[in-house]
This record gives C-alpha cells, structure tokens and sequence, in this order.
C-alpha cells in the first residue's frame, strides 16, 4: 500500500496487553492475542510516531461484574457504563502489562484509558462513552503533523474498532494491519471490518504490503 512521507506516518498499537491473551486467562482473553507483537513492531518502522494505549482499571470500577451482575449484564444510571465486565487491565498486575515483544520505552505517547470508576471507553480517543472527553492523542498526532495511522491491537471488533473509527471521524488516513489484530469472534469481527470499510478505513494483510510512495 502506497504510503506518503515518513514524517506524516504514526503507528498505534491499540491495547495489546496481557489481559487480552491467553496469559491472562481468567479475565478477557482473545485467541492469539499475544502474537501480534511482531506485526506491531514491523508497521512501526514506516511511522514517525509510535502511540499506544492501554485499559488501565481499579477494582473499585463501578462496572465490574460479580455474583449477582454477571458479565455483559446492562449498567443503569451510569452515562459511561453500558455493561458489566470481569475484573482486567488492573493497574499494577500482569494483565495491564504491554504483551511480550514490545517495548514500553518505545512509544512516544501513551493513553491510559478506563482510570475512572465510572468509565468504560473502548476507543481509546475519548475517556467517555460520547467522545466528548478527549485523551489527548487526537490533539497530539494533529500537532505532530501526522495524516496517516497505522493501527492494530486487541480486540479488533471492540477497542480496534471504536479506535480506528475515532480516528477517522477526527479526519486520519487510517490503514488497519490484520495480521496486527485479533479479535472475539467471527461473526463480530466481520461487523466490524464492514463498518471499518464504510468508514473508509483502509486494510492490508500484514506490514509486508506497506510502502512508501517515492519506493513504488
């Protein structure tokens, strides 16, 4: 895929953590989640920027599930909580952690997203549910100079999407890696590919198929 100038180019890597994998298996695991590593690293090299973010939660948040809230049971009375979920991306335990294969001192800005007891975002663009509530990094990659993002991460039909669709609605060229996503299920990931396209997210197979213009 053709690409423009290096220095317009950020690569995200969308919540690749531990507790999105098999290594966490006990709080919101996705098949393969963990060998995206080398894909992300791989898409980095023709950005200027890296970006990450990452869930970052308390076990004090409102929407965890337990014995008598089961998981994806509805949140009432919450406008940035729709469903209960298992306890995951804890600050300070093994799920919040970056997968094996990169670097946390390789990103030149972080999000951490979910910190409020009473927030649930899954875009990793805005703190709230309305995307009214900015984290920051739409700000920063517009003062960068950046026009294009090369995203993947966990999971592509939850935080990949709603990501990748804040981006283009914030007005981002936006090329979604495959091969750098894995996501729950077959049926939800196709949704989500669809809705991705209509909002004219571009895709590539894996990191081999990217090339600068003045290369082609």
């Amino acid at each position: 895929m053709q690409l423009p100038e290096k220095k317009y180019i950020a690569s995200f890597d969308i919540d690749a953590q531990n507790t999105f994998t098999p290594v966490c298996s006990n709080e919101l695991p996705v098949v393969e989640g963990d060998q995206i590593a080398d894909e992300l690293n791989a898409q980095a090299k023709f950005a200027s920027l890296r970006v990450a973010s990452r869930d970052a939660h308390t076990n004090e948040a409102l929407w965890l599930s337990d014995e008598e809230h089961p998981p994806l049971s509805p949140i009432e009375g919450h406008a940035d909580l729709d469903i209960r979920w298992p306890a995951h991306a804890i600050i300070g335990t093994k799920g919040f952690d970056f997968i094996a294969g990169l670097d946390p001192a390789a990103y030149d800005f972080q999000v951490y997203k979910g910190i409020e007891i009473d927030k649930h975002p899954y875009g990793a663009c805005y703190h709230d549910l309305g995307n009214k509530l900015s984290t920051g990094v739409i700000e920063y990659l517009r003062c960068q100079g950046i026009t294009t993002v090369i995203c993947g991460g966990l999971a592509t039909d939850y935080c990949v999407k709603n990501t990748v669709l804040q981006l283009r609605d914030a007005g981002f060229e936006v090329i979604l890696n495959k091969a750098a996503c894995r996501g729950i299920a077959p049926e939800t990931i196709a949704v989500a590919m669809q809705e991705m396209e209509a909002a004219g997210v571009k895709f590539i197979e894996n990191a081999s198929e990217l090339a600068y213009k003045e290369n082609l």
